[in-house]
């Protein structure tokens, strides 16, 4: 008898399903979460730029090794849904990850791009901050809070790399591929992909989510013309590694930050 089950294609219904099925227990849920953290800001007696957003924070500070397997385990278990998404799109394609770029053909080109993306990003991105505070609309993001252990710059440079890991695979490469195949137009994708990541940083206040949301369209947009997700975790990590090492050294030396 012969037990071979033939994969029947996935219909549109089941993409969009899968789809925020994926976001539900990652992006999604944090999209949600950082909802409600921007309600509970809003409605405190302090006003939003008096309040300070602490990211990167110990958990156990007077145990540094436990610390460390505590910021070490998040980190894994938030890489999860990354190999989720690529799982799921390798059961129609094995070489999904070569489609969406995720792979290591062009580690230069991807390095160099990557580089000049992050420098076209981060000025105006601070520029936005800045503007956003002065008008009441954004919080003070404490980029990073672990202390002074031997370990905090590695932790901070990988936690970095897994957020743009997480970002760039789940709402680019993946979410455009599959909502492209739902038969979503290019313009759908790309705006609702660039929402979905401004939501879920809502949690820094406004500002957080409309320059994150500009970021989004700008990516997306250059995956579009590239189909290389490379190049973007190249330049999200770059940004990611300046604004959470940089807060970590300079901190204690400019009272602006």
């Amino acid at each position: 008898m012969d037990a071979t089950v033939e994969q029947r294609a996935l219909t549109r219904r089941d993409l969009l399903l899968e789809t925020a099925l994926v976001l539900g227990v990652s992006l999604g849920a944090s999209a949600i979460w950082s909802a409600l953290s921007l309600i509970r800001k809003l409605t405190a007696e302090v006003s939003l730029s008096k309040q300070t957003t602490a990211m990167n924070s110990s958990v156990t500070p007077d145990r540094p090794w436990l610390d460390l397997a505590y910021q070490l385990v998040g980190i894994g278990l938030a890489l999860v849904p990354v190999v989720l998404a690529l799982h799921l799109l390798a059961r129609g394609d094995v070489r999904a990850r070569f489609a969406i770029g995720w792979d290591w053909t062009q580690p230069a080109r991807d390095l160099v791009r990557g580089l000049g993306l992050a420098a076209l990003v981060g000025i105006p991105g601070l520029g936005l901050y800045a503007v956003a505070r002065a008008l009441d609309l954004n919080t003070t993001i404490a980029a990073a809070n672990l202390g002074g252990a031997w370990w905090t710059v590695p932790v901070l440079v990988l936690a970095a790399a897994q957020n743009a890991i997480l970002e760039e695979v789940v709402m680019v490469g993946y979410l455009f591929t599959r909502w492209s195949q739902a038969g979503w137009s290019t313009t759908r994708v790309m705006v609702s992909s660039a929402l979905i990541r401004g939501s879920y940083h809502l949690y820094q206040g406004f500002g957080g989510f409309v320059g994150n949301a500009i970021m989004g369209l700008l990516f997306g947009w250059i995956y579009t013309r590239t189909k290389r997700v490379g190049i973007l975790v190249v330049a999200h990590t770059v940004l990611d590694i300046v604004a959470f090492v940089g807060y970590s050294l300079l901190k204690d030396h400019l009272s602006w930050l």
